[in-house]
């Protein structure tokens, strides 16, 4: 199983700009909030210096002093009063960033090439899709809007030290470049340790579903000790990730809340000495000394939530790296006709293994055609190419002239594959078949469930609006196979690929589908893979693929008469 790739830091930068220049009037509003909230904070402390050095002169009246303090308290007021609006905005602007990345994605997701899925670490797709983009939310939601206020907060006040007094605010800065080395140290190190923690983390989600999916034949070939030692290993692996980043918190953490501290202690003693000596007045001191001091708290959130960016960093890494398989849309012209023609398709699952090797093939529109050959010859394969499901390796896959997998790509299902698997989404029926033609009226989708004879939907109780799966109506096997073949007569291909989707069924049931079907395939061209040589005697012509060639072609009595690999197959079939 292979990996997705890791967005490097340029592309985790560029991709933050695009979710932030969305965003960018709320993100401006924020920020004007925040550099307000900031200024708001040092009124208080201003007034109380006022009071301060009005006392030790005494030239303060008790009214004076009374109105000071008023003003006092409508600064703090008026603080909380932003501080809540800013957080608040602050908060919706995390959360409609988190929503883009979630829709980002699992658009990602699903516009992944089928090879690339087929090869891909379930665990790892999986923890990239949920608790990655839960860190990143996490970082969006909290960490971005609480760094962002720390940051302003801490320039504002900076900026009015060096206002109040140039030498305080210096003095006030001692204690920077030791706070900036620990952070240099940390950020150095974050980003590697945080990346092989997500990773570990998809390695135990890849074991646990391995587990629980494979438990009975784990059981029966009794595979449990070696499977607890794998995942002892890969626990121990995720173990140890999780204390190399807590071993990097334990040096951050400690050293800044220490450093934390020198700035007030020295403005302290800098404007004691400055007073003694009749640099500053005592209201300087006070003031300095108290906006220094309200440092200490933006800066203890700042560390306290780069943790988290840095994780959220990694995470959005993982996340960002999900679009580097993906194929962008390509510009497709109008195709000419129906036919379909497979020129020279060279194909293969892993490098160096191919399973198709050069196939030619030419499908007339409205042709029945059979694919027949033994188990692992390539007849799924090549069904997968016909239905632009995958790319050939070399070789072309056309229909009307244009790249059936470029159509596909930019969503015409001209072709769709009918396979075993059919899914039912959470949601209302017509969620479940409007997926495929967002835009059809009510009228096309219940006309679709006639013609597959499903009279099941009679019975649901609110129609077209009924829930589906899990917390609505189950669907049986069945009644499953009929929403797929529904869905597909809603999208009105013109091609369809079935590869044995009603093998898996049993025969009540099949009977049922394979009638379904057959409202479905009339007036379409149907390319039926064929595991059972009954489906194929009736069709227009059968293509035999052995060991990844066509290697016969044409009706069932004439590949009969020519004794070749399909008559020895058909004998084979009829024990003959």
């Amino acid at each position: 199983m292979t990996r997705l790739p890791i967005a490097d830091r340029r592309e985790v930068r560029r991709a933050a700009v695009r979710l932030l220049r969305v965003e960018r009037t709320a993100l401006a509003v924020v920020l004007v909030l925040t550099v307000l909230t900031a200024l708001s904070a040092l009124v208080g402390p201003y007034l109380l210096g006022k009071i301060v050095g009005g006392v030790e002169r005494q030239d303060l009246d008790l009214s004076t002093v009374d109105m000071i303090a008023l003003g006092v308290l409508g600064a703090a007021v008026v603080h909380l009063l932003l501080v809540r609006y800013s957080s608040l905005l602050a908060a919706r602007l995390g959360e409609r960033l988190l929503a883009s990345l979630r829709e980002e994605a699992v658009t990602r997701s699903l516009a992944l090439p089928a090879r690339v899925v087929d090869r891909l670490s379930t665990g790892d797709l999986l923890t990239r899709v949920t608790s990655d983009v839960g860190t990143v939310g996490l970082a969006l939601r909290d960490s971005v809007p609480e760094v962002l206020t720390g940051v302003v907060h801490i320039v504002v006040v900076f900026v009015a030290m060096f206002l109040l007094d140039p030498v305080l605010g210096l003095v006030a800065l001692v204690g920077s470049p030791f706070i900036v080395w620990v952070l240099r140290w940390y950020l150095a190190r974050a980003r590697d340790a945080y990346l092989t923690e997500s990773e570990a983390n998809g390695d135990v989600a890849e074991i646990s579903a391995a587990v629980g999916e494979g438990s009975r034949t784990i059981e029966t070939y009794g595979l449990r000790d070696r499977m607890v030692a794998t995942a002892d290993n890969t626990i121990a692996r995720s173990y140890r990730a999780r204390l190399r980043t807590l071993r990097l918190r334990n040096v951050l953490f400690p050293v800044t809340s220490f450093v934390n501290t020198i700035p007030t202690a020295l403005v302290l003693l800098a404007g004691g000495l400055f007073y003694a000596a009749d640099g500053v007045g005592i209201e300087v001191v006070v003031t300095g000394a108290l906006w220094v001091w309200r440092i200490v708290e933006p800066m203890d959130r700042i560390l306290f939530w780069v943790e988290f960016l840095q994780r959220g960093g990694a995470s959005f890494a993982r996340v960002e790296g999900i679009a580097a398989n993906v194929e962008p849309a390509p510009a497709v012209g109008e195709p000419d006709g129906d036919r379909i023609e497979v020129r020279g398709a060279r194909y293969s699952y892993v490098d160096g293994h191919e399973v198709l090797h050069g196939v030619d093939l030419v499908v007339q529109q409205g042709e029945r055609l059979a694919i027949v050959g033994v188990s692992g010859a390539g007849k799924s394969t090549l069904g997968r190419l016909i239905a632009g499901v995958d790319r050939p390796a070399e070789g072309t896959v056309l229909v009307g002239g244009v790249p059936v997998a470029d159509l596909a790509a930019a969503g015409e299902q001209r072709i769709v594959l009918v396979t075993q698997e059919h899914h039912v989404f959470i949601g209302t029926l017509r969620e479940n078949l409007a997926m495929a033609a967002p835009d059809a009226p009510d009228e096309r989708l219940l006309e679709a469930l006639r013609t597959v004879d499903a009279r099941w939907f009679d019975e649901l109780p609110e129609g077209l609006d009924t829930t589906l799966g899990a917390g609505g109506v189950e669907l049986d096997p069945a009644q499953a196979q009929q929403l797929a073949l529904a869905r597909v007569e809603v999208a009105d291909p013109h091609t369809l690929v079935l590869d044995e989707a009603t093998s898996s069924l049993d025969p009540a049931t099949a009977r049922h589908a394979e009638r379904a079907i057959a409202a479905v395939r009339e007036k379409r061209t149907v390319i039926a893979i064929a595991h059972r040589l009954q489906t194929a005697r009736d069709a227009d012509r059968i293509a035999v693929v052995d060991a990844g060639r066509v290697v016969e072609l044409g009706s069932h009595d004439d590949l009969v008469a020519l004794d070749g690999t399909y008559a020895a197959l058909w004998r084979s079939w009829h024990g003959g």
